[in-house]
């Protein structure tokens, strides 16, 4: 039986990691420590801190303090602070190798049982003791109670039609374990939005029935405007949303702000297990605040010096306003990261659109091919990206070893003669009195995307390659609508096609589940309805009847249960490959460069990286706890 064991890579934890160095008290909690309101830090980190060696990483040593200034364009996402806190069971590093970071390290047998090892004396943002208590509550009266969770367990908790099962040894220890290997179980837990296996149970048992009487839950019910206990539960239980300031975290902040408004605060949680090799407990940074401003004004706040990180609301098409702030002594300087998606913009026909005339020629690979030989995507990297973003398809990213040049071309390069021949060839040769092909039905080929319209740049580049379609005979109507709209048309079948960011992890490796090129996610635009056949195991959607999707299917099974490293390279290769030729998406350009400000006085934020939701989290995964103001006194007063 191979055996190993994850432990603390070298970049973040030397030899000496178990060595707990002399430790500092941490300023900002100083008055609470002197009166005996909070232990001392020595107390309040857990027996084995994960040590982080900064000279190892060639980063500077921080001090404590300041507060970090950034922006959001919508109250909801204030759950960002989950996102670039990043304190995950296991994380990635910036070399996208996985490392425990809450967890001391993992045991992993055969793929298919993982033995977590919990820190001894790790303790939640309140300073409750964390323990397996947690993932067992967790299991039991949340991801196994029907009031609460009516589906069951998540999905990924079933391999093979067999329901995993999860123990308790002793209260530092938690097993998963599966009948055949589940090789992506440890990736999951590394997601920017991960399952939270774990929930800090001595908070929500005030809201479950099975640890409190009816009487004292009736009072909480009315008191939260909701129907049920389940609900009342479900209300305050919201690790990702990041919402509710009662709830115990394990993130470098903590949410601090009790009404709801546009500046919410979140201040540095005390127990936080992280601490450098100095003995100074992180984040270096006291506060982040996150203001909610309309989306058109982040890049001008930016400009004004209104921030001290951000990314999110800017855009390239940004880049040239921000530098000349930096050239006229703005406080900033701005940085040009690469994208991690594997296409900045991609068309997404709907394959499950509930008009069949409609949805027959979509699936007619020809019309997908030809929609992809009519677009001018050097005109459009031209004319938005300053011809800096890769044209090509939608496929892996260049930093990737599964990088193809030859499915970054497939089928996009512009040829007219060759789309319209296509197009000659599907039957769809009968043209209305202003040139407009007809569908077999007689209707004119009116072909409707519809975008959220939050970028400036997906409009433009629709508007260029409206005016190339039009020489196909095909008239692209542009249908902005609200992002959660737009997702529930495609997700019920009634959104012809919509434009959307490609793949979120454009940089697979052998051990990146394939999952996301099948058809296993409504999330994939292009096949919502099987997607939801996969996830409800056939209740709901449509079954899968494209021989290249139903092919997808068995390779992301195959790849499932195969740890042989040169299989799986084998698997994800021809799976890109039908990707290139199918063009379930098509994909216009990938790569272009992520803005990102960055204040003068902030210290340890790469200059060079890789801007990507998952793998990566954002900022997580170039860990923004470690980053710093070299003068947070000076930061504060101002």
């Amino acid at each position: 039986m191979r055996k190993w064991i994850i432990c603390l890579v070298l970049m973040l934890a030397g030899p000496a990691a178990a060595q707990t160095p002399d430790l500092q008290e941490t300023v900002f909690w100083q008055a609470e420590v002197n009166a005996g309101d909070m232990p001392p830090v020595a107390e309040r980190l857990p027996a084995e801190p994960l040590v982080v060696d900064l000279a190892a990483k060639a980063r500077q040593f921080g001090t404590q303090g300041g507060t970090l200034r950034t922006l959001v364009s919508r109250s909801k996402d204030i759950r960002q602070m989950a996102v670039y806190g990043y304190a995950r069971l296991v994380g990635y590093a910036p070399d996208y190798t996985l490392y425990p970071d809450i967890l001391r390290d993992v045991t992993v047998e055969d793929a298919r049982k993982f033995t977590l090892h919990l820190r001894r004396g790790h303790r939640w943002s309140d300073g409750a003791p964390f323990t397996s208590a947690d993932f067992e509550y967790w299991w039991k009266y949340v991801a196994n109670d029907a009031d609460i969770t009516p589906s069951g367990p998540p999905e990924w908790m079933t391999v093979d039609g067999q329901m995993g099962r999860v123990t308790f040894p002793d209260a530092q220890t938690v097993v998963f374990e599966w009948d055949t290997p589940n090789p992506g179980f440890l990736p999951l837990l590394a997601q920017a939005r991960p399952p939270f296996i774990y929930r800090p149970a001595h908070y929500l048992k005030q809201f479950h029935i099975a640890f409190t009487t009816p009487d004292a839950l009736a009072g909480m019910i009315a008191g939260a405007r909701v129907t049920s206990w389940a609900a009342l539960h479900n209300k305050y239980d919201n690790m990702y949303k990041y919402d509710n300031p009662d709830l115990p975290t394990l993130q470098p902040w903590i949410n601090a702000s009790v009404a709801a408004s546009s500046r919410t605060l979140f201040v540095r949680n005390p127990y936080y297990h992280r601490i450098d090799r100095r003995g100074t407990q992180l984040p270096y940074i006291d506060i982040v605040e996150m203001t909610v401003v309309g989306a058109g004004l982040i890049a001008a706040k930016a400009n004004a010096g209104e921030v001290d990180l951000q990314a999110r609301g800017i855009d390239f098409r940004d880049v040239a306003i921000l530098k000349k702030g930096e050239a006229d002594g703005a406080p900033y300087r701005t940085y040009l990261w690469a994208n991690g998606t594997a296409s900045q913009i991609a068309i997404y026909p709907n394959l499950n659109f509930a008009d069949p005339v409609w949805r027959a020629v979509m699936r007619d690979v020809r019309f997908r091919h030809a929609l992809s030989l009519g677009i001018d995507r050097r005109m459009i990297n031209r004319a938005l990206y300053f011809g800096l973003a890769s044209e090509g398809g939608m496929t892996a990213l260049a930093q990737s070893p599964f990088f193809d040049v030859e499915n970054l071309h497939a089928w996009a390069d512009l040829d007219l003669a060759r789309a319209n021949a296509l197009l000659d060839e599907m039957g769809l040769t009968e043209r209305s009195s202003n040139g407009l092909r007809k569908l077999p039905d007689g209707r004119v080929m009116e072909f409707v995307i519809e975008t959220a319209g939050e970028r400036q740049e997906v409009e433009n580049a629709l508007t260029i390659i409206a005016d190339t379609w039009r020489d196909l005979g095909i008239r692209l109507i542009m249908r902005p609508l609200d992002r959660d709209i737009l997702r529930n048309r495609i997700y019920a079948g009634l959104g012809m096609a919509s434009v959307w960011y490609g793949w979120d992890n454009g940089l697979p490796r052998p051990e990146t589940s394939p999952e996301y090129l099948a058809p296993t996610r409504q999330e994939f635009f292009a096949w919502p309805m099987w997607g939801q056949y996969f996830q409800t195991m056939g209740q709901a959607g449509e079954a899968p009847d494209m021989p290249a999707a139903l092919r997808l299917l068995e390779l992301e099974r195959a790849w499932s249960l195969s740890t042989d490293t040169g299989a799986r390279t084998a698997i994800w290769k021809e799976m890109l490959h039908i990707h290139a030729q199918q063009q379930f998406a098509i994909g216009i350009l990938a790569g272009a460069p992520q803005p990102i400000v960055v204040s003068d006085r902030l210290r340890n934020v790469p200059e060079q990286a890789i801007w990507a939701y998952d793998p990566g989290a954002h900022f997580g995964i170039h860990r923004i706890d470690e980053f710093f103001f070299d003068d947070p006194l000076q930061q504060v007063s101002q």
